[in-house]
C-alpha cells in the first residue's frame, strides 16, 4: 500500500516536471487516494531517496514499476 501510494505520488511528480528533474528531499506530493475524500500528503522526496537506498530490498515488481515511470536507478 506505501509503494503504491509512492508510486502514484511519483507519477504525479514525473507527469507534472518530467523524469529528469530529481525531487527535493523536501518535497511533498498531495494525491487523490481511492475511497478517501481528501487527498493524501506523501513526503516524496523523503520516499524516493529512502527506496533508492533500499533498491536491493524491493519486491520484484517494484523496480518493473519504477523503470516504466523514467526512474534510471531503478
Amino acid at each position: 500500500m506505501a509503494f503504491q501510494r509512492g508510486l502514484a505520488a511519483f507519477a504525479q511528480w514525473v507527469e507534472r516536471e518530467g523524469a529528469d528533474r530529481p525531487v527535493p528531499r523536501g518535497h511533498s506530493e498531495e494525491i487523490a487516494v481511492d475511497g478517501e475524500s481528501e487527498q493524501v500528503v506523501v513526503k516524496l522526496g523523503v520516499r524516493v531517496s529512502n527506496t533508492k537506498s533500499r533498491r536491493d530490498k524491493l519486491a520484484q515488481d517494484q523496480p518493473e514499476a519504477l523503470r516504466k515511470l523514467g526512474v534510471p536507478w531503478a
